[in-house]
């Protein structure tokens, strides 16, 4: 935040180290832009673009996070994200994004775009959302009648993580149990 304030062309509004209060502050003084990271205790930066979106806010978003794989980047943009930047990026480079993204433009390093393609295409070419390659780990380990202690265990994961993960999987596959995941799974050839 000490670059975007040394710029002298950015003026913070609000700073929260925790998403509820991020959003309440969002809400409050309706920044042009909020600058995210994308884990934050509490609502993720996710969370907070669908809330700003459901809300109908101007503010647009841009997310700078260490977390950049092109499944999470693929979800920003789906949620309405204006820019998503890694955080090894120079303060030059951060400056820049929040100033481009005020001006209405989309933020996107080339570093991020060749895995925002294969994560297009790969939708594409599969029938509903794509698993993570951790779900489909777990969702085979679940077709071999793994229980949850034993996934966690093989996979050197705490329950709560590998519960966190079916989870997830579920909701993916539209299924709510074991067998079901299984089957989807089976039929959408993600496992054999």
């Amino acid at each position: 935040m000490k670059a975007l304030t040394a710029s002298g062309q950015i003026a913070i509004v609000g700073e929260a180290d925790e998403g509820r209060l991020a959003l309440t502050k969002i809400q409050e003084h309706e920044p042009d832009v909020a600058v995210l990271d994308y884990k934050l205790p509490g609502l993720d930066a996710l969370d907070l673009a669908h809330a700003i979106r459901r809300d109908g806010l101007s503010t647009r978003v841009l997310i700078v996070s260490a977390y950049t794989d092109s499944e999470l980047v693929y979800k920003a943009i789906q949620e309405g994200v204006a820019g998503y930047l890694p955080k090894e990026v120079r303060r030059e480079q951060t400056v820049d994004g929040v100033l481009a993204v005020s001006r209405g433009d989309e933020v996107l390093p080339s570093a991020l775009v060749g895995g925002l393609m294969d994560q297009v295409r790969l939708r594409a070419s599969t029938e509903g959302p794509v698993l993570s390659a951790r779900e489909r780990e777990i969702l085979k380990l679940i077709s071999d009648g793994k229980s949850l202690p034993q996934i966690a265990e093989q996979l050197y994961l705490g329950v709560t993580t590998v519960k966190t993960h079916v989870g997830h999987l579920y909701e993916k596959l539209g299924v709510n149990d074991r067998a079901a995941a299984v089957a989807v799974g089976m039929r959408r050839k993600l496992i054999e």
